[in-house]
């Protein structure tokens, strides 16, 4: 079920969340490794997805995270995306959205196939662990980790769904496919509708929580979850870091 709904999201402020590059992060895999590029595709407005080679020794779950380093001015500049591709046998993926005055993202928007890069990690722990029930809530580029995990629940024989906040949506190609799995995958553009898709999910599902997004999209997800009466201290979540200005 993939169901749209339209008007402007209201975000709220939050200052309880921990940034992840801010404090850096919580769990570590590989050392940096040089890996070359697969291919670099438009998933969106301002937003690509960049296919990356899987080094021997990578081995992680869509939802944790990698560091990327690549020189900028001749200065080696670092940054965390979330893999966003539901495995990593051959090549994994991370999303991200550009923005155009950006230290990193204007370089990678550059990337071409071959290109080589360095990538250690993967981090953090709000990933998917083979739970047979899943509920993603995304905000913005939060979707990336949303698709990659929901591919992978279906893919193991589980069920899923989405939560997605954005008013100009991101992998909608990747969404389409998921509802035409079966997946309930509800697309608003408004804070205050988050609560209800939730509360469609948790009629269908007691799922595992995962929490996808910029700082104050966790707040709104936070009490959508209360509000839908669903564990919010249970959700796996990932913060990343403070909205972007406009």
């Amino acid at each position: 079920m993939l169901l749209y709904e339209l008007a402007y999201p209201n975000w709220a402020d939050t200052n309880r969340v921990r940034w992840t590059y801010e404090y850096g992060p919580t769990k570590m895999g590989m050392d940096a490794t040089t890996v070359t590029v697969s291919s670099v595709e438009p998933v969106g407005t301002d937003a690509i997805a960049i296919e990356l080679t899987t080094p021997a020794e990578f081995e992680a779950n869509p939802g944790q995270f990698v560091k990327l380093t690549v020189t900028v001015d001749d200065e080696p500049v670092s940054r965390f995306y979330t893999i966003s591709s539901p495995a990593i046998e051959e090549t994994f993926e991370i999303t991200l959205t550009i923005d155009p005055a950006g230290e990193l993202g204007p370089t990678l928007a550059e990337l071409s196939v071959g290109d080589e890069i360095d990538v250690a990690g993967p981090f953090g722990d709000a990933a998917y662990a083979g739970e047979s029930e899943t509920l993603v809530l995304a905000g913005g580029p939060g979707v990336g980790p949303a698709v990659g995990i929901a591919e992978r629940t279906i893919d193991d024989g589980g069920s899923a769904a989405i939560v997605y906040l954005d008013d100009e949506p991101i992998h909608e190609q990747r969404l389409g496919a998921l509802s035409d799995a079966g997946v309930s995958v509800f697309v608003v553009s408004n804070g205050d509708a988050l609560e209800d898709a939730i509360d469609s999910v948790a009629a269908e599902l007691d799922p595992q929580v995962f929490v996808y997004g910029f700082a104050p999209f966790l707040d709104l997800a936070t009490d959508g979850l209360t509000g839908a009466g669903l564990d919010a201290d249970g959700a796996k979540v990932e913060s990343f870091g403070p909205a972007p200005e406009e």
